[in-house]
């Protein structure tokens, strides 16, 4: 018997438009706190400070309106999912882009102020269905929103450790941001034969192999949304989340070591 297709996760637009708004608010007011000392601080983000991570952050939402502006393309061309595995292609570029710009931006209070002003502007006017023409191919804006939660909530963690501060997360932002990450480990590798639980925000079945129907299956992950959002992302190794108990797995097809990070 084939493997039962995968039905698309769905995300309430109005919902996920609030989550983005509310975390880059959290982080703002956050970035208003940091001395001198800390935005010189280093990150694990390769020749990263802090300060050029609080303005990639406020680029990454920038983009929205970035976007926005440009003409609207003639048909959409992928989905949330392949936004976010090309993303890794762009990673280089992306790098040395922050890293001008964080020696360029004069003030950050005012750059996150502008972000937030042309934010509530454009996503007054623009519908969720509304294309946008993105360096991997065109999506529509509910779709880039949905990924705007994964930069968000990834970068306030690395906010968090590398400043020392502790930034709460919206609670839509984090679901989102784990749902998508889930799923895309199940588009990654698809199959029937593991059941990676992130409780309470996402279950789901992936990897070849004989396929569970009922019962306890016999290969499962369970972590929590922040453990999984570091494996996905590879701020985090496989090895150490079990060693530390952040993980826990079971049966033959639970080792999820060669599919980690989903983005790399």
């Amino acid at each position: 018997m084939p493997p039962a297709k995968r039905r698309a996760r769905t995300y309430d637009p109005a919902k996920i438009r609030t989550a983005v708004i509310a975390q880059f608010t959290r982080v703002r007011e956050a970035v208003r706190t940091l001395t001198d000392e800390q935005l010189a601080r280093p990150t694990h983000l390769g020749d990263w400070t802090v300060r050029a991570l609080v303005v990639h952050i406020a680029i990454t939402v920038d983009s929205v309106n970035h976007f926005l502006d440009r003409d609207e393309p003639a048909r959409q061309e992928i989905d949330a999912h392949g936004l976010l595995f090309a993303s890794a292609a762009f990673a280089e570029r992306i790098g040395d882009g922050m890293m001008r710009a964080a020696e360029a931006e004069p003030s950050l209070d005012d750059l996150y102020a502008r972000t937030a002003d042309r934010l509530d502007s454009h996503l007054d006017a623009a519908p969720g269905e509304r294309l946008l023409a993105t360096p991997a191919g065109a999506i529509t804006l509910a779709d880039y929103l949905v990924t705007r939660t994964v930069e968000l909530i990834v970068h306030t963690d690395d906010l968090n450790r590398a400043a020392g501060l502790d930034i709460p997360y919206d609670r839509q932002a984090l679901a989102a941001c784990t749902r998508l990450l889930a799923d895309a480990l199940a588009v990654k590798a698809p199959g029937a034969s593991t059941e990676v639980r992130v409780p309470p925000y996402a279950v789901v079945q992936c990897v070849e192999g004989p396929r569970h129907t009922r019962g306890t299956p016999p290969n499962v992950v369970e972590t929590d949304p922040l453990t999984w959002i570091r494996l996905a992302t590879g701020r985090t190794e496989w090895k150490s989340a079990l060693d530390e108990a952040k993980v826990a797995a079971s049966g033959e097809r639970a080792d999820l070591s060669a599919l980690l990070p989903l983005m790399g």
